[in-house]
Formats: structure tokens, sequence, C-alpha cells
């Protein structure tokens, strides 16, 4: 009795070790089918998210750049209300000189025509100085327009005149003012950068960040899915 009762011991503990034997076969393969999957899924997966993370770096990058550029001067400006200038007088000062480049280390002196526009601003009789944008502004406080510098001066003048002619063609110009009064003496014909120029330059940024963000997404979710129909699979099976 002694005997067969530890026949039947060891009978029963083979058993077990061949139930727990095949219970880690089918979990090796279980998991080796995953590895499977996501093995031949990988390649084409890892270029599509290089491609989303370097469309984000890209976005981030162009989001940067604009921010200190465009969106600085936008911001900066004082000169943020529209309005309508009426010329009342357009006259080519004095010249003023100015610098063009010659060649390597090699820079000569110039002269171009200074042109003064004064304009009332919204028929309040208030008279200001009219400005082409930002840039003219800093660069020259009392002149409209500045020109390229460039060796002929005939040219230079030549242009001043024309632009001179058509203002006084358009008595009534639209202009843009400081509202709060602070540079009541200057106003703008244009800004540098308008509403329409940020939301454009910042359209491309922010459509590249999104496609990137969908794409990465995208592939999660693909991912996700083979494993859990690959599982289903198996349970139907």
């Amino acid at each position: 009795m002694f005997f067969v009762a530890g026949s039947k011991h060891k009978g029963g503990g083979a058993a077990r070790g061949n139930e727990k034997s095949m219970y880690q076969k089918f979990r090796d393969v279980d998991i080796l089918d995953k590895k499977k999957t996501v093995t031949a899924l990988k390649p084409g997966e890892d270029r599509a998210i290089l491609l989303g993370l370097g469309m984000i770096l890209s976005s981030v990058m162009m989001y940067f750049v604009l921010g200190i550029t465009m969106l600085r001067s936008y911001a900066d400006s004082v000169w943020t209300e529209e309005g309508v200038c009426v010329v009342l007088n357009s006259t080519v000062g004095a010249d003023v000189n100015c610098s063009y480049n010659c060649g390597p280390d090699c820079w000569r002196g110039s002269r171009y025509p200074c042109l003064q526009i004064y304009v009332s601003v919204n028929n309040t009789g208030r008279v200001s100085r009219l400005s082409h944008n930002e840039e003219t502004q800093d660069a020259s406080s009392e002149c409209f327009f500045v020109p390229k510098c460039q060796k002929e001066t005939a040219v230079m003048q030549a242009l001043v005149v024309n632009i001179s002619e058509r203002l006084k063609a358009n008595l009534q110009i639209p202009c843009f003012y400081d509202p709060s009064g602070r540079q009541h003496d200057t106003v703008l014909l244009a800004r540098l950068y308008g509403s329409a120029a940020i939301f454009h330059s910042l359209f491309w940024p922010s459509c590249m960040l999104t496609g990137g963000t969908l794409i990465i997404f995208m592939v999660k979710l693909s991912q996700y899915l083979s494993i859990l129909c690959e599982e289903l699979g198996k349970i139907h099976k």
C-alpha cells in the first residue's frame, strides 16, 4: 500500500508539473506573439513617431522665432487704432546723410531727401506727422520714408518725389494712431505687422503642431488596437 500511495503521489506531482510546463509554454507563446506583432509594426511606427516629433519641434522653434520678432514688435507698438488721416502738407526737406555698402569692409556716404508729411486724424484738427511704419519711426523721427541708401542720389530723390505726389493725390488715407495719446504727434501709414500678418504667421506653425500631435496619437492608437485584436482573436480560438 505504501508503494501504491507513493506511486500515486509521484504521478500527481508529475501531472501538476506537466500542467505548469504547459501553462508556461502557452504563456511564452502568447508573449512571443505579442512581441512579433509589435516588432512587425515597429519600423513604420518609429518613422511616424519621429515625423510627429520633428513636426512638433519645428513648430516650437517657429513659435520662438516669431515670438522674438513679429509678436514682440506687434505687442510693443502703440499705434493700434485705425483712423482716417487728411493730408495737410507734404514737403521735401533737406537732405539726410546715409551710408551704403560698396564691398567687403567698404562703406561710402550718400544723401537722400527727407519727405515730411503732416496730417489731421479723424478731422479732429490735431496736426500729427505721418510716418511709414514703426521701423521708419525708429530710424528717422522726422522723415516719412527712409529709402535704401545707394550711390545714385537721383534714384532715391525720384522715389521720394513719387511718394509725395501719390500722397497729395489721395487727400484722405487710412492711418494708425495711438489711442492713449502718448504718441499724439506721430501717426503711421501702415503697421509693420498687423493682425492679419500675425494670424497668417501663426497659422502654419499651429497646423504643424496639431498634425504632429495627431500622428503620434494615431500611432499609439493603432498599437493599442492591434494588440487588442490579437488578444480577442486568441480568446475566440
